[in-house]
C-alpha cells in the first residue's frame, strides 16, 4: 500500500525550540525593525504543539509569534 502525498502547500515543520521567559535570545532573520543578528530577552512563552514567544529586541522592538524559524538562543 502507498503513502499519500502531502499536500502541495505543506512545508517542513519548524524547529521546536524550549525557551524560558528572560532567556536572551537571537534573531536569525530580518524582521521588519530587527535585523539579523539583534539580540533580544523573551517576555512571554507560550503554546503546546506550536511554541511560541514574544521577545522584547535591544533596539526596543517587541515582536511576537516568533518561534525557530526566527530566533535561536543565544
Amino acid at each position: 500500500m502507498s503513502m499519500w502525498k502531502s499536500h502541495s502547500l505543506a512545508t517542513e515543520p519548524q524547529p521546536n525550540l524550549d525557551l524560558k521567559v528572560n532567556q536572551k535570545v537571537v534573531a536569525i532573520v530580518d524582521m521588519p525593525g530587527v535585523p539579523a543578528g539583534t539580540k533580544g530577552k523573551v517576555t512571554l512563552a507560550n503554546g503546546f504543539q506550536w511554541l511560541r514567544y514574544s521577545v522584547l529586541f535591544a533596539n526596543g522592538e517587541r515582536k511576537s509569534f516568533l518561534d525557530g524559524r526566527h530566533i535561536k538562543p543565544a
